[in-house]
C-alpha cells in the first residue's frame, strides 16, 4: 500500500484526472479517452443487469465505448462531484448522476422518457498519471424504479 498523498500538487493532479473523466460524459469529450486511460485497463464495474465484469480491456477504447453506450441511453446525462478523496495511487469520487432515458436502456429495454437521479461512487487506480483500474458502486435499484423499469412491491 502506498503512503497517503499529503502534497497539494498530487491532490490537484487527482482532481484534474477526475475533471477530465467527467468531461468525457458531461462535455461529450470522447477524444479525451485517448489520453485518460492506460492501454491495459482493468474494469470491475458490471453493467446494470450484467452478470460479469469486463476484466482486462483496452482502456481508451473501453472508456469511449462506455461513454457512447451511456450517452445513447441518456443524451442529457450529467455527473456532479459530491466528494473526492485520494490516497496513494487510488482516487475515490462520489457523484450524483442525472439523465433522461431517451434511448434503449442497456440496448434492449425501450426508452421510458423518464428521468433519474442517483448517487454512485467510482474508485480508480492511477498508473503513470492515467486511469488504470475502475470499480463502481451504483444505486441501480432506485434508478430503475425512477425510470419505471421496475415497480416497487405492493402491500
Amino acid at each position: 500500500m502506498e503512503p497517503p498523498i499529503h502534497d497539494t500538487e498530487a491532490r490537484l493532479e487527482a482532481a484534474d484526472l477526475i475533471r477530465r473523466w467527467l468531461a468525457v460524459f458531461n462535455e461529450r469529450d470522447l477524444d479525451a479517452c485517448r489520453d485518460l486511460a492506460t492501454d491495459v485497463y482493468v474494469e470491475h464495474a458490471i453493467a446494470p443487469f450484467g452478470r460479469t465484469e469486463p476484466g482486462q480491456v483496452r482502456g481508451p477504447e473501453h472508456l469511449r465505448e462506455t461513454a457512447e453506450w451511456l450517452l445513447a441511453q441518456f443524451p442529457d446525462l450529467r455527473m456532479t462531484v459530491r466528494a473526492l478523496a485520494c490516497d496513494g495511487a487510488t482516487i475515490a469520487v462520489r457523484v450524483r448522476t442525472d439523465g433522461t432515458n431517451l434511448g434503449p436502456l442497456n440496448g434492449v429495454v425501450p426508452p421510458t422518457g423518464r428521468t433519474f437521479s442517483a448517487e454512485q461512487s467510482h474508485w480508480f487506480r492511477i498508473e503513470s498519471g492515467r486511469l488504470a483500474e475502475h470499480w463502481a458502486t451504483r444505486d441501480d435499484l432506485s434508478s430503475m424504479l425512477q425510470l419505471g423499469v421496475l415497480q416497487p412491491p405492493r402491500p
